[in-house]
């Protein structure tokens, strides 16, 4: 073989080689990632996901359900790349957090969602006082039903009744959607579901949900409170939540492009798609010319 040849067959197989470690490499606009998301928000995360892999084709973003406390856990113990949360940690949370993944805390806020109360179509009920909530709550009659234990649904109202989950008295049944379908059943209770189940306004299955149900404005001080856009944006509705990414990278990856993308015009378009207040508003600028 001549020494020609030779260099050319050297060159070749160096330059396929760093071809492979390019395509290995990581990348904002390629790879694989899954995302660990309570049920009660699935819906805005899988719409966000498919956005991005519509905008970068060479990456796939898997949504899967797990329960907020649990996800956070797998996010520490570094099982996962990105968590969806809702409810406010604790300073020992924030703590195990930055001292894990050796990053300052710094939650990426992009909705506001909500905890809604809902009760069967039928129901002569018209509303719920925050009192009727708190001492609901207390009672061994367990009148609201919840899609499980661990859930963002159940933390979020624990900690807007400053109580911790196990403190309280609740019924369970599994998944948001199974609350909904079920409650017929139990005229008497209340369900406490994610706005974000039933909020996207043109999907059959959301309809369908809607359908079943009517949505209880909270009586707050003798004033009645929804969950429609004004009562989120100003967050005057008591049970407004923010839902907000947290990831372990520490570079600019595909957990941080989905971020940054989900945070931008084109994230908080499908934000407001989903029925959901946009976290980032954007202000239309006009050009008259």
């Amino acid at each position: 073989m001549s020494k020609l040849k030779f260099v050319l067959i050297l060159l070749f197989a160096f330059a396929v080689s760093c071809s492979k470690k390019e395509d290995k490499s990581p990348s904002y606009h390629k790879g694989d990632m899954t995302i660990l998301t309570d049920d009660s928000f699935k819906s805005v995360t899988e719409a966000l996901a498919d956005g991005y892999m519509i905008n970068y084709p060479d990456t796939k973003i898997k949504v899967v359900s797990k329960k907020e406390d649990l996800g956070f856990l797998d996010l520490l113990h570094d099982k996962a790349r990105i968590v969806v949360m809702s409810k406010e940690l604790s300073a020992e949370e924030v703590k195990a957090y930055e001292e894990q993944a050796d990053l300052k805390f710094l939650p990426a806020k992009f909705a506001a969602d909500a905890v809604v109360f809902v009760v069967p179509k039928n129901s002569t009920r018209s509303s719920i006082t925050m009192e009727d909530i708190a001492q609901g709550m207390q009672s061994e009659s367990k009148n609201f039903i919840f899609d499980g234990a661990n859930s963002s649904n159940l933390n979020f109202v624990a900690q807007k009744l400053n109580k911790l989950p196990k403190d309280l008295k609740y019924s369970i049944i599994p998944g948001s959607a199974n609350v909904i379908k079920e409650l017929g059943k139990y005229p008497d209770k209340i369900g406490v579901v994610g706005l974000n189940t039933i909020s996207r306004p043109y999907d059959k299955e959301s309809e369908k949900l809607r359908e079943l149900i009517k949505i209880l404005p909270v009586d707050n001080k003798g004033k009645l409170y929804s969950p429609d856009f004004e009562g989120l944006r100003e967050m005057k509705y008591p049970f407004t939540r923010v839902l907000y990414f947290l990831t372990n990278e520490g570079n600019f990856n595909i957990a941080s492009g989905f971020i940054r993308y989900s945070c931008t015009q084109l994230g908080q378009i499908i934000v407001q798609k989903e029925g959901l207040q946009p976290y980032n508003i954007y202000r239309r600028e006009v050009q008259m010319r």
